[in-house]
Formats: C-alpha cells, structure tokens, sequence
C-alpha cells in the first residue's frame, strides 16, 4: 500500500468506480492529473469533484501490437469540458475509426486488471 495523498485518493475513486479530477477552493481551476498544490495559484485547498465526463478528443494516435498480444489499439488525448486535458483512450472502435474532434464520454472501465478512465463515443461528434 503506498503512501497517502492526491494519487492515493484518486485511485481510491477509480477502485470504487469513479471519476475524480480536483477543484482549487482559491481560485477555481480545474486540475488533473493530481497535485499537492494547485498549479495556476499554489494554493493547497483542492478538493476532489467528478468532472461530466464530456469530452472532444484532441489528438490520437494508434499503438501497434500483435493480435496475440491483444492488436492494435488507440492512444487519445482528451480534453474535457473542464479544461483538463486526459490521455486515455477510446473504447468500443477500431484504432483508426477514432478523429480529432470526436466527442467522448469518459467511464471508469478496466485496463490489464486495474480500473482507468475510458472513452467511448457519443453521437454529435464534431469530425
């Protein structure tokens, strides 16, 4: 088990399902991937919030492995309704079928055991 703090915390929420990004309580920006510290002010009051989840993909790309070792699958960043930016990816399409300006809803899905932050598509994408 290691150590508490914000990356405890989050991993915390995504073993019970959830998505959690953090709040700062001075001045309101929205921050992820965690932080001790909140990286527009410095001040130390973040709280956890659960984002919307909303989305639009801003890049991607296409990892290549052999079918036996699972095949091809896509590598995304997302950037969320929030203002953060999340790389992740997007389930439920062929690598090639996911475009920039796509829009994505996240979920808490499973990755070689451990629970992540999923994408999947929604209709209205914009590409």
């Amino acid at each position: 088990m290691g150590l508490p703090g914000p990356d405890a915390e989050f991993r915390d929420a995504l073993n019970d399902g959830r998505f959690t990004i953090q709040k700062c309580g001075d001045c309101g920006t929205h921050i992820y991937y965690p932080r001790v510290l909140c990286i527009e002010c410095g001040s130390q009051e973040l709280n956890r919030i659960e984002p919307s989840g909303k989305g639009v993909v801003y890049s991607v790309t296409t990892l290549r492995r052999k079918p036996e070792r699972g095949g091809d699958y896509n590598v995304c960043l997302v950037d969320l309704e929030e203002g953060v930016r999340v790389m992740s990816r997007v389930e439920g399409l062929a690598p090639d079928a996911v475009k920039i300006g796509m829009n994505v809803q996240a979920f808490v899905g499973e990755v070689d055991g451990a629970p992540n932050v999923l994408f999947r598509a929604v209709d209205g994408d914009a590409s």
